[in-house]
C-alpha cells in the first residue's frame, strides 16, 4: 500500500520516461515527506530533441559536472550538462531543490538499470525505489494509436524483477494519466483496471494546494509539458487542449491530477505488455529492436531518424 512510503527509511523516486518525468518524481517525494519519509528524486539522462539534438540517452561519461556513482548513475547538480552544454531537466530540478538529483542512463537495458538503481540506493541510503511515469504509457499494450515513446518506460519497468531479486523493494507510480497525449483517458483507465484485477493496485493520492503550488514552482524551472498538464488537472481544469506544438491532444480530467501506485512486477505481468517484451533485452538498442519488430514506433527511432536528416 502507499503506507510503504511512510515506513521506508528513505525513498528514491525516479522519473522513467526522460525529460520532465522528474517532476512526477517530485510529486512522489512530496507524498513521502507528508508521510514522514525523506526522499531523493531523479530521472533519466535522456532529454527531448528541442533540448538535446542527439539520439537516445547520454552516457554517464558524456556528462560534465556530475558525481558518478556507477556506470549508469550519477548525481547531478545545477550546472550538470550534456554534450554541447545543454542542461538536463534534473539539473534544473537540482537548482530548484538546492540538492543533488539522480541521473540514470538506461542504455544498458533492464539488468543494468536495476544494478544502477541498487547502487544508487545504497549510495543514497534509500531502501525503497519508486519508478515514476508521467502519462501512463508505461502500461501500454503496444497497439494504442497514440503511442509514440514506449521504450524508456518499458526498459525501466522491465528492471523490476531484478530489483526484487536484488533486495530493493520497488513501486510503480503514474502521474498525470493521459497528460502526455499518448494513451487516451479510456485507455489509461483500462490499463489501470487490468493491473488492479491482477492485484497490483497500491493506492491513489491527489496533491493538495500546497503540493500543487510546489510542483508549479518546479515546472517554472524544469521544461515539461505533460507534467504541466497534470497540474492543470489537479487545479480543476477540464476539457481538451494540446501539447507538442499542437500535435498531441490532451483531455484534462480528474484522473490526470492524481498519483496512482502499482506493484511493478504485477504491472509487468499484466497490462505492461511493452515492458514484458523487453524484460530480457540485453541493452536499450536491443529493446528498441524488439519493439520495432512488433510494429511499434519508439522515441529512439524518431530521434535517430531526425538526427540523421537534420542539418
Amino acid at each position: 500500500m502507499i503506507a510503504a512510503l511512510g515506513s521506508a527509511g528513505r525513498v528514491l523516486a525516479v522519473g522513467i520516461g526522460g525529460g520532465g518525468d522528474v517532476v512526477g518524481a517530485l510529486a512522489v517525494s512530496q507524498l513521502a515527506h507528508l508521510l514522514g519519509t525523506p526522499a531523493v528524486v531523479g530521472g533519466l539522462s535522456w532529454e527531448r530533441r528541442p533540448i538535446d539534438p542527439g539520439a537516445g540517452p547520454r552516457r554517464i561519461d558524456e556528462i560534465d559536472g556530475a558525481r558518478r556513482i556507477d556506470a549508469c548513475t550519477a548525481l547531478a547538480g545545477p550546472d550538470t550538462t550534456g554534450p554541447g552544454g545543454f542542461r538536463f531537466a534534473e539539473s534544473h530540478m537540482s537548482r530548484h531543490l538546492g540538492e543533488p538529483v539522480l541521473l540514470l542512463d538506461p542504455s544498458g537495458g533492464p539488468t543494468a538499470v536495476a544494478a544502477g538503481l541498487v547502487a544508487a540506493a545504497r549510495e543514497l541510503e534509500c531502501d525503497l525505489v519508486v519508478l515514476v511515469d508521467v502519462g501512463g504509457d508505461v502500461l501500454a499494450h503496444g497497439d494504442e494509436a497514440g503511442l509514440a515513446s514506449p521504450l524508456a518506460d518499458a526498459v525501466c519497468l522491465a528492471a523490476a524483477p531484478a530489483l526484487a531479486s536484488g533486495g530493493l523493494p520497488a513501486m510503480l507510480a503514474v502521474f498525470g494519466a493521459g497528460c502526455d497525449g499518448e494513451l487516451t483517458p479510456p485507455e489509461t483507465d483500462e490499463r489501470f483496471a487490468e493491473v488492479t484485477r491482477a492485484g497490483g493496485h497500491l493506492g491513489t493520492w491527489g496533491p493538495g494546494p500546497a503540493e500543487i503550488a510546489g510542483l508549479e514552482a518546479a515546472v517554472e524551472q524544469v521544461p515539461t509539458e505533460a507534467s504541466a498538464m497534470a497540474l492543470r488537472c489537479a487545479r480543476g481544469d477540464r476539457g481538451m487542449t494540446t501539447i507538442r506544438a499542437g500535435t498531441r491532444a490532451v483531455e484534462l480530467n480528474a484522473a490526470g491530477g492524481q498519483l496512482v501506485f502499482f506493484d511493478p512486477v504485477v504491472a509487468l505481468r499484466s497490462a505492461a505488455r511493452c515492458a514484458a517484451l523487453v524484460e530480457h533485452a540485453s541493452s536499450l538498442l536491443d529493446a528498441n529492436d524488439i519493439l520495432l519488430a512488433q510494429g511499434m514506433s519508439t522515441e529512439l527511432a524518431y530521434e535517430t531518424r531526425h538526427a540523421s536528416t537534420d542539418p
